[in-house]
């Protein structure tokens, strides 16, 4: 690699790095600030709040990281075009160090955040429905307090009347409201939580399983034993999603035996999206930050603020869009690469004019 292109990687890496490291510590201290329940309520201790939120963060770090290489980029193409060291790039002909040291930047984004997409993301996501379960089954088998009603999760709430000896549960009661069709609710004279092999059961006795339907109807299903799956109560949505916690190449291999169903077509496609992003921003910034200009203004808008802009609306884009989540990314490529033909597209001299 030559000098140039390596002087240049290292400017917009860094920065990008930087602010991405800075944007992560801070979206994990307010993930540990929304999760402090887990220590106040759950009885649990900072290592588990501390691990909730860590679990927490790759999602957030895919909707933020492809706008800190984005911000990356224009803030060293900025600091070129203060020094001057971008007109002298772009006269003594090393603007090919300049697109190569784009390429190279872009296409380690784009590694990273494929890795986070198709890898990082859903082993997090089951770790943290794992430690999720843990911490309900902690919570129901020794740090529920009797005659008090707990909230679980958002719309799971528990009451238990006491206990009794080998960890039994007198008097469960369980209510479910996560479903905004059906509202289900758990009553059974006693109860206890059995690990099955890395999973958690609550096995429920002489009960009923009621139901409530968003019309109004209501049913009852008694019981001489029901098990329900702790996880199950403790997610913040009432099903599970599998494909969310399952890597990109476990799926494949899962098409290839099952066959490619539409959401598992679907949702590879979202992943692989993520990588669109990086490549579409990244395009446009150095369309619009990569050659030097002398005009000056009273107001000028920094660059670092229409990167932002122009990811908002990529989100927006892409979220409303029918043709899937890849549209707003497909549409920053074709912005950047026509603005990028417009500046590099070969201009006729001006001919003199002889007084």
């Amino acid at each position: 690699m030559r000098r140039l292109t390596s002087y240049l990687t290292r400017l917009f890496a860094s920065d990008a790095l930087i602010l991405f490291g800075i944007v992560c510590f801070l979206l994990w201290l307010v993930n540990c600030l929304r999760s402090f329940d887990v220590v106040s309520v759950k009885g649990q201790g900072f290592g588990t709040l501390a691990l909730q939120a860590l679990y927490t963060m790759p999602p957030l770090a895919l909707s933020f990281f492809y706008i800190c290489v984005g911000i990356g980029v224009v803030r060293a193409l900025t600091a070129l075009q203060t020094s001057h060291e971008l007109h002298i790039i772009h006269t003594s002909r090393g603007v090919s160090g300049l697109w190569r040291a784009a390429i190279v930047t872009c296409a380690g984004a784009v590694a990273m955040v494929l890795i986070l997409a198709h890898m990082i993301e859903p082993l997090a996501n089951r770790q943290l429905n794992r430690l999720s379960a843990e911490v309900a089954a902690d919570l129901v088998s020794s740090t529920l307090k009797p005659n008090r009603f707990t909230q679980v999760t958002p719309g799971v709430i528990l009451l238990i009347g006491g206990r009794a000896d080998g960890g039994v549960i007198t008097e469960f009661f369980a209510d479910d409201r996560r479903d905004p069709e059906t509202r289900r609710t758990y009553i059974a004279a006693s109860a206890r939580v059995v690990s099955v092999g890395e999973d958690y059961v609550l096995e429920l006795r002489d009960g009923a399983l009621q139901y409530t339907e968003a019309d109004g109807r209501y049913s009852e299903i008694r019981f001489s034993r029901y098990d329900v799956s702790v996880e199950s109560l403790a997610q913040q949505v009432a099903q599970i999603d599998v494909l969310s916690e399952t890597d990109s190449f476990a799926l494949i291999t899962r098409a290839l035996d099952t066959g490619w169903e539409p959401g598992l077509v679907k949702r590879l496609l979202d992943r692989s999206a993520e990588g669109l992003r990086v490549l579409g921003l990244v395009l446009l910034v150095v369309a619009v930050a990569g050659f030097p200009s002398g005009n000056r203004m009273r107001f000028r808008l920094p660059l670092e603020a229409l990167v932002m802009l122009v990811a908002f609306g990529e989100r927006g884009i892409s979220a409303y869009s029918p043709l899937g989540t890849g549209t707003g990314a497909f549409a920053l490529i074709i912005a950047g690469a026509a603005i990028l033909a417009v500046r590099l597209w070969p201009r006729r001299p001006l001919a003199a004019v002889t007084p």
